[in-house]
């Protein structure tokens, strides 16, 4: 009988977990590309190639080559979720803008649905179970321009950018949701600083959920739950501030470091700065590169107050680190990133690849 409950305890998890307005859509917040798991995400004020469409559309408008197609892969929780995404971006207008697309997933596959494994006369059947996902997409629109000088790709100046975002999550055919968002972002250069400030869900993100009451009313009615309603939820605007600064280090080594402030909408939250109704999460990264070849990078966040088991007040912190290769118009990237915290890691790797290519 424990195996007959199992989805619907995923479920219940799932539809509870997604009720909390504080923490819709989370999956959004992952992050992309393994250059930025290396860095901890501190990369808004730097970010300058496809995956500008997430962190900070402004940069996309400092692409280096006229179109980029990037493409990454991670598994958490010893591969029982995944997570993949994709992006494309092209200049348009004779050089002066760019528009970009981007596909998240986030997932999990094969999941049993026991909700029928016994039938009408009491009768354990396993032939009727199934398997279902539960799956998180999201598509994001990207549109930036590049203020001053014509062309995008050059040096000091201002650009800007938005994206319309599209959000469908999915838990087999229990229940499902559509939502909708606006992301804007500016990136400002001068000489070796970079300065940025990005508004994700800056109109606020809402997802309207629909629940397939017919599936679940057989279950629900026999363990004395009541049944889902339709509903919406909330996700709060957040924004991001962050400075880098990058230099030479002779004439084959440069170095690029950078810190981001992460501010939340939505109330108290356990990081460093928790405060109400804002509370701020700081992330910092270092990236190495030998002539833009070959690329060190490490990065620190999710700075939080806890407390252990002698009931001391003790800070824990998320590392990550990555290495990446470029040749040509081929970039492949690693990141070594740590889902839990320093004292009880558990690390997963992300990969990513990306294409560069030039108008002729």
């Amino acid at each position: 009988m424990r195996k007959r409950y199992l989805v619907v305890f995923l479920f219940l998890f799932v539809a509870s977990a997604s009720a909390q307005r504080k923490y819709s859509n989370e999956f959004l917040n992952i992050g992309v590309g393994s250059t930025a798991f290396g860095l901890s995400g501190a990369v808004v004020a730097n970010v300058n190639d496809v995956t500008a469409g997430y962190w900070n559309p402004a940069g996309l408008a400092r692409l280096e080559t006229s179109q980029q197609v990037s493409f990454m892969h991670s598994e958490y929780f010893a591969g029982i979720a995944k997570y993949d995404y994709g992006s494309f971006a092209t200049s348009v207008q004779d050089n002066t803008a760019v528009i970009g697309a981007s596909v998240l997933r986030f997932g999990v596959d094969d999941i049993p649905d026991t909700s029928e494994l016994i039938d009408a006369d009491g009768n354990i059947n396993y032939d009727r179970v199934k398997k279902f996902s539960a799956a998180d997409y999201a598509f994001i629109f990207s549109y930036a321009r590049k203020k001053g000088k014509n062309g995008i790709g050059l040096g000091d100046g201002l650009s800007y950018g938005a994206n319309v975002k599209v959000i469908r999550r999915l838990v087999g055919a229990y229940g499902k949701s559509w939502g909708f968002g606006l992301d804007a972002g500016v990136q400002y250069q001068k000489g070796k600083w970079k300065f940025a400030a990005v508004g994700k869900d800056i109109t606020s993100t809402f997802n309207s959920w629909s629940y397939n009451a017919d599936k679940l009313s057989t279950v629900y009615a026999t363990t004395g739950n009541d049944i889902p309603k339709s509903s919406t939820e909330t996700a709060m605007p957040r924004i991001v501030l962050g400075a880098a600064y990058g230099t030479p280090l002779n004439e084959k080594f440069n170095v690029m470091a950078e810190t981001n402030v992460n501010l939340t909408t939505d109330g108290k939250r356990n990081v460093l700065i928790g405060a109400d109704p804002v509370s701020a999460d700081p992330t910092l990264g270092i990236s190495f590169d030998f002539k833009q070849t070959v690329f060190l990078r490490a990065g620190v966040g999710n700075i939080q107050k806890s407390t252990d088991f002698t009931g001391k007040q003790i800070y824990t912190y998320q590392p990550n680190m990555g290495v990446g290769i470029k040749i040509k118009n081929f970039s492949l990237d690693y990141a070594l990133t740590n889902v839990g915290n320093s004292a009880d890691a558990l690390y997963s790797n992300v990969f990513s690849i990306r294409l560069d290519f030039e108008n002729k």
